[in-house]
């Protein structure tokens, strides 16, 4: 399984690689991936070059704060938790963010990268948790998967599949099917669009196939379902 690539490697929103444009940085409960439940600290980067037909998070492709790493290391620090995971947008859009990664690695932290999978992911320091979503053609980005980042994955990672309908629940099983090798001990997550997908129906169809992924719901909506920032 596999698709046309088009990587963008370039940054999008720089000022200069020390600064990053920062659309949120607040703390809340990680709402996905095997840490969800867990008090975190999230850095929102604004910009993406994606248009996911699904995006919940619109806001964050343009505005936001210009601030200097040590900005946004003190603004962490002031939160004090000890989990803090980068997301957007498209974090990795900013080529600031490799850097804010390591330092962040190097202040003791365990951090996680929420990132599209549109970007190489190969310079992301290995102490960071990476969790990748694989866009399914519902999000009308799909052509936007840089396959190769699938023989980037590490020991530490996540793949994340957001679907829309059973057209993308199938061409997702494909994928898994077909990746078995690199996705081998990592956690699969297999999310419905809110609104669009019954959770109910992606249950019914994982246990007709036995498919070894994880139904995935987004525990913030749960949380706070009127919310649409800072969680």
């Amino acid at each position: 399984m596999t698709a046309p690539r088009h990587s963008r490697r370039e940054p999008l929103c720089d000022a200069s690689p020390s600064l990053l444009l920062v659309s949120e940085l607040y703390a809340s409960i990680q709402g996905e991936s095997t840490h969800a439940g867990r008090p975190c600290s999230f850095i929102r980067l604004t910009g993406c070059p994606l248009r996911c037909s699904w995006c919940d998070s619109e806001f964050a492709f343009h505005g936001g704060r210009r601030m200097s790493m040590d900005q946004v290391l003190e603004e962490v620090q002031a939160l004090g938790l000890g989990l803090v995971e980068i997301t957007g947008g498209e974090p990795l859009a900013q080529s600031g963010c490799l850097d804010l990664l390591r330092k962040l690695c190097d202040a003791g932290y365990e951090v996680l990268l929420e990132t599209s999978g549109a970007f190489d992911i190969g310079a992301v320091d290995p102490r960071v948790a990476k969790i990748v979503d694989v866009k399914c053609p519902g999000s009308a980005m799909a052509e936007r998967n840089e396959w190769a980042n699938l023989d980037r994955l590490g020991p530490r990672d996540e793949v994340k599949f957001v679907l829309a309908d059973r057209a993308d629940y199938e061409w997702a099983r494909a994928v898994v099917q077909h990746h078995a090798a690199q996705f081998a001990g990592l956690p699969v997550h297999f999310s419905p669009v809110y609104g669009r997908l019954e959770s109910s129906d992606l249950g019914d169809w994982i246990l007709q196939d036995r498919l070894n992924v994880r139904l995935h719901l987004q525990l913030h909506r749960a949380v706070w379902p009127n919310r649409t920032r800072l969680v």
